[in-house]
């Protein structure tokens, strides 16, 4: 070996065992740095060594299971809709579908329970986990939709904004409110549609808003305003509560689309199918003319398409997690769609509401439900 090499190669080897030695601090054969600690700052004085605890992801069915009941949040009392009688017992049409939900889950109508929301307070209520279901005549909207972290699953009443006016007046029509004071509640899509409606038709008005329908109700039975306007079906429930009903009018006009229906959280499809077909469970039950009365005869009909709704053949509560006879449970105690329409609103009841676009589908309406198989 040439003598003049050696000096060199000395050198390498000598490099390679330093190398070696150091390799454990310097953290092994990794490309990345070492990351270095920062130090505390005032938004941060004790950085967290551990990390944060992973939070168990349930679903609402197992919690609602675990409950034993479901939470719904509704109205404040809406006479025909949600309102509670003197006993605490709430009934109506949007208690109605929760009362359907409990029966498709527990095959108990009772294991319901229900809070009652103002307009400001029911998405929030719903966003945090306070109700498991939102069933409070609540219009459906885009934003609704997608920016709240909810869902709609259906509509349970085909609505649209109306205005209410006292018979002195003299009023017959919106077009002759120029200039009007109105009464309404905050929180709602009621506000928008009224300055939509006023701005194109070159009207002038002034709103009077509050957050609860009885204050609403209050101001305008005491005159501080000339109209009262929110959903029509909303018009003929409080104009119960006024102290001379027979003195005020429901002015013809329908001013916006208000589809009203039960919404949930967002991220839980299982859920919201669950909600989504016990409403359309109700539907389907009166289009097939299986009542709370005859859904036990029914059962032993040969028609495929009810025996599938009620759980005489299929599996189809297997696809959604509960029993196969929860529309078999709905229909029995709750009763189909227009059994609860007209126990809740219909014309023999002193909201006198005719079925209008909230009729079936074969009978000129907008309800429809899609097929059960």
């Amino acid at each position: 070996m040439n003598n003049r090499l050696m000096p060199a190669i000395l050198a390498l080897v000598v490099g390679l065992v330093v190398g070696f030695l150091l390799y454990p601090i310097a953290g092994g054969g990794t490309d990345e740095a070492t990351p270095v600690a920062s130090e505390p700052t005032a938004n941060d004085p004790q950085p967290k060594a551990e990390p944060l605890p992973v939070v168990e992801n349930r679903s609402t069915l197992d919690l609602v299971r675990e409950r034993g009941h479901v939470r719904c949040g509704v109205s404040q009392g809406l006479p025909g809709f949600s309102n509670p009688n003197d006993a605490g017992d709430w009934s109506g049409i949007d208690v109605d579908i929760c009362r359907a939900v409990a029966a498709a889950v527990f095959g108990d109508a009772d294991k319901s329970r229900f809070t009652p929301l103002s307009a400001k307070e029911r998405f929030t209520a719903l966003q945090s986990g306070e109700i498991d279901v939102l069933t409070r005549n609540t219009t459906w909207s885009l934003t609704r939709d997608t920016a709240l972290g909810l869902d709609f699953v259906g509509v349970n009443y085909y609505d649209g904004q109306g205005f209410m006016v006292r018979k002195e007046l003299g009023v017959k029509s919106v077009m002759e409110l120029d200039g009007a004071v109105v009464c309404t509640n905050t929180g709602t899509t009621t506000e928008l549609n009224v300055a939509d409606f006023f701005r194109s038709n070159g009207l002038a008005y002034s709103i009077v808003a509050f957050e609860k329908s009885d204050e609403v109700v209050a101001a305008y039975d005491a005159g501080r305003c000339d109209a009262f306007t929110t959903d029509a079906s909303g018009l003929y429930s409080e104009r119960l509560k006024l102290a001379n009903l027979d003195e005020h009018l429901v002015l013809p006009e329908i001013i916006s689309k208000e589809p009203l229906g039960p919404a949930v959280r967002q991220g839980d499809d299982q859920w919201a199918d669950i909600v989504r077909w016990s409403l359309f469970a109700m539907v389907e039950a009166e289009e097939l003319g299986v009542t709370s009365k005859n859904a036990g005869e029914m059962r032993n009909t040969q028609n495929p398409a009810i025996r599938r709704l009620l759980g005489s053949e299929g599996a189809f509560g297997q696809n959604l997690g509960i029993p196969n006879d929860w529309a078999y449970k709905i229909v029995t105690q709750v009763g189909n769609y227009g059994e609860s329409f007209e126990r809740g609103v219909g014309v023999n009841t002193p909201l006198g509401i005719p079925r209008g676009l909230n009729a079936l589908w074969k009978d000129g309406g907008l309800q429809y439900s899609p097929p059960v198989r």
